[in-house]
């Protein structure tokens, strides 16, 4: 198996990690560079539980080929809290009763964190088809739409 030596920024740290070709990012985060906020669930790419931000972009990191990740820049959970604080949205989370079990929690927020960069003041409706493919097992999605409408200003 060939490797690569990838070169990445990881919640504003410059990263380098030789990795084999056919790794995939969740576990490069995971196991390389220790950033265990983000999880695993289902490992097919449905669940949003490994959820992160390439280039802005969100992408389930289970799916997601590590070489891909050459050059760009990644957010996990751990890049959503800056200098120890946490954000105006990991707070709302919390206030809102927007997790229970906290597994799907880091994917909730990344893809929350997702759809504020790209709508700033979504509906209730755009709330919801962005989130479908974060699933929660505990909480019945309610907390997590008002936390996001609260982190939205509304």
């Amino acid at each position: 198996m060939t490797e690569r030596l990838l070169r990445f920024t990881v919640n504003g740290e410059p990263r380098e990690v030789r990795v084999a070709d056919d790794r995939r990012l969740v576990d490069v985060l995971r196991d390389d560079l220790r950033l265990t906020g983000t999880k695993e669930g289902c490992s097919v790419g449905v669940c949003g539980v490994c959820g992160v931000l390439v280039d802005g972009a969100l992408v389930s990191a289970c799916l997601y080929p590590a070489v891909f990740a050459d050059g760009a820049s990644i957010t996990t959970i751990e890049g959503i809290a800056r200098g120890g604080t946490l954000a105006p949205l990991q707070e709302a989370f919390i206030s809102e009763g927007g997790f229970q079990c906290g597994i799907c929690t880091p994917g909730q927020i990344v893809a929350a964190a997702a759809l504020l960069a790209e709508r700033p003041r979504p509906t209730d409706a755009e709330i919801d088809e962005w989130m479908t493919g974060s699933l929660c097992r505990c909480t019945g999605y309610a907390g997590i739409r008002r936390a996001i409408r609260k982190a939205a200003g509304g």
